[in-house]
């Protein structure tokens, strides 16, 4: 095996009766199987992403709580010409936003709309409306892990790699069919303030890579896994994160114990907030990976080729 951690195989609460963490929901499975049981007001972060990747655009869509405000966005990239299609919305104390059991997530605002339900995504905003379907293969594995900062900062996700997408795209009186892969972040969890956290996602045919980094450091649990023919191969090792803050589209490299991945990015996509007390800066950029990662026989399985994204974000919520 390729982790120290403990695999959960039932299902379990995320948290005890009074919102602290349930210590038996640390660890790490292959389906979702926690409760998100989440208590109290005002540190507690709920959101769905699905990032999608056709031959001609990359789409993102997020829906989220953070308790005092609800953040929303649907972006497009076309990638033959670079041009970005951007609609977001902040909404005071999360109105209008539904965010339920997982992989669902029903929200409006600032004249956009995003219905996710576990197998099709619907979003809407001027110039744009997203309309695709996203089906779970027989026999297909995710990664969920349970990150305990403390009893009472905690985070539960799920990452999602490789489902197929296939609907369509309009932008303005253009209709694109879409039909590729999609990546799915689920999240529920009690956050610090502060944090900041590197995140990189790669798909082709057969293969998968997820890596994080920076916000599980020193909590014994990661968020690192390659999937091989649907099946996930857990990954435990902390990774080193290595790229240029003053030139984000130079190649970065994420490696450690059973990890030696170059990610040669293509676009970089700049988010900044500023709302005093709520700001984000994220750097996404979207590339192609090389490389290698290993499985849990130690096989090692080529990553060269597959497509997605690495970032950098920093949230202060």
């Amino acid at each position: 095996m390729t982790t120290h951690e403990r695999e959960i195989t039932e299902p379990v609460d995320l948290c005890l009766p009074g919102g602290r963490l349930n210590p038996a929901a640390v660890g790490w499975t292959r389906r979702p199987l926690h409760r998100a049981n989440l208590r109290g007001w005002g540190r507690a972060k709920r959101w769905e992403y699905w990032g999608i990747v056709t031959p001609g655009h990359i789409i993102g869509l997020v829906a989220s709580s953070l308790d005092y405000a609800g953040v929303h966005g649907i972006y497009v990239l076309d990638r033959a010409t670079g041009q970005e299609t951007v609609r977001d919305a902040v909404v005071p104390f999360a109105r209008d936003a539904a965010l339920g059991t997982f992989g669902s997530a029903h929200v409006r605002g600032g004249g956009l709309s995003l219905d996710i339900e576990a197998e099709s995504i619907r979003a809407v905003a001027p110039g744009v409306e997203v309309d695709v379907t996203v089906p779970l293969p027989p026999g297909h594995e995710s990664l969920g892990v349970v990150v305990p900062w403390s009893t009472r900062r905690f985070q539960y996700t799920v990452k999602d790699l490789g489902r197929p997408a296939r609907g369509t795209l309009r932008l303005g009186s253009s209709e694109h069919t879409v039909d590729g892969f999609a990546v799915l972040d689920h999240g529920r969890g009690k956050w610090p303030y502060a944090i900041r956290w590197n995140w990189a996602a790669g798909c082709g045919p057969g293969r998968a890579i997820q890596l994080g980094g920076r916000w599980t450091d020193g909590t014994g649990s990661t968020e690192n896994g390659v999937f091989a023919d649907g099946r996930l191969h857990k990954l435990g090792a902390e990774l080193t994160w290595t790229y240029d803050r003053r030139d984000w589209l130079r190649p970065w490299r994420i490696t450690g114990d059973g990890v030696d991945v170059t990610f040669h990015p293509f676009h970089e996509r700049v988010a900044r907030t500023n709302l005093l007390v709520v700001a984000n800066e994220t750097h996404q950029c979207f590339g192609h990976f090389t490389g290698w990662a290993s499985l849990d026989d130690g096989a090692r399985v080529d990553l060269d080729g597959l497509t997605g994204w690495a970032e950098e974000a920093y949230n202060r919520w």
